[in-house]
């Protein structure tokens, strides 16, 4: 008890332990944050950065007023130094965890533009903080420079959530999201060597431009046919019906590797295979009448 008496801040931390939520007034306000006193003679000083969650770059006089009462959490109290150090912001739960428990990667939110950088959108979201759209996470079929031009301050905008990091309080958006990504949808049951049926929509020297299920292809005119006579562009018309094989699948571009001569290829292999070999002294033409005729 003599202890107790010769140094009264062991009383001030056995009172107030650490973690511990307290009522206080706000004595004084400094640029560096503000005094606030837990009982008479026990003031402490709940420093800028643990003022608020949200507001990093304002005045504590912005958050509190003098004479204010408030509640704190005791973060330190160093008895050497007499000091206690307090914070605001802990007496509240962190937005940022329960943003991430309410709206879940993939939930769908509404917001207002706040602000349009090099880098892409924010936009304002529950609790008083900002969720970024980069810019490729704005369109699916536009360069992200010039799909964000499309958006001005102001705008509301709805997004699908991507990521919540709460220990960086940050929150990743995505606008192209909202609806689904038509390409996963259209390619979803394409591998790479399946045959599927395309559409000729463009003849040029180069190629035929083609299209699957509203996506855009080039076949090269190398991959047009197995033999190089047959590799001329000009053989096919627009609107022709074409069968070709899946030589790729690049989600980065969002293309399909298309072939022709691939496909062709596949079938002699496959004829090969079924109605003889090259050592049962069989020719090709023998072989491939073999399997038309099995499969009339």
């Amino acid at each position: 008890m003599k202890q107790l008496q010769d140094d009264p801040w062991d009383l001030v931390a056995a009172k107030f332990p650490l973690n511990s939520v307290h009522q206080g007034r706000v004595t004084n306000i400094t640029d560096y944050g503000a005094f606030v006193e837990l009982e008479p003679g026990v003031e402490g000083l709940v420093h800028v950065s643990e003022m608020s969650w949200t507001k990093k770059n304002v005045h504590p006089g912005k958050i509190v007023s003098t004479s204010q009462e408030v509640d704190v959490m005791v973060l330190e109290i160093d008895a050497s130094k007499r000091r206690v150090s307090l914070g605001l912001k802990q007496t509240q739960r962190n937005p940022w965890e329960v943003f991430k428990e309410t709206h879940p990667e993939g939930a769908e939110v509404e917001g207002e533009v706040k602000n349009i950088t090099e880098f892409g959108l924010f936009v304002g979201l529950p609790g008083d903080i900002d969720g970024m759209v980069h810019l490729s996470d704005l369109s699916w079929d536009e360069r992200g420079e010039d799909a964000i031009q499309n958006y001005r301050k102001g705008d509301m905008v709805k997004a699908v959530v991507s990521e919540v990091d709460v220990e960086k309080e940050r929150i990743s958006l995505s606008i192209k999201a909202i609806g689904g990504d038509r390409f996963a949808d259209a390619v979803g049951g394409v591998k790479r060597g399946s045959v599927i049926t395309v559409a000729v929509t463009a003849i040029e020297d180069g190629g035929v431009e083609v299209e699957y299920e509203g996506m855009k292809s080039f076949i090269r005119r190398s991959d047009l046919s197995r033999d190089r006579a047959d590799q001329r562009p000009e053989r096919f018309g627009v609107g022709d019906k074409i069968d070709v094989r899946v030589t790729n699948i690049d989600a980065k571009t969002r293309k399909l590797g298309l072939s022709i001569k691939a496909r062709e290829i596949a079938e002699e292999k496959e004829a090969v295979e079924q109605y003889g070999s090259s050592d049962s002294g069989a020719s090709l033409g023998d072989i491939l009448g073999a399997a038309l005729k099995g499969g009339n």
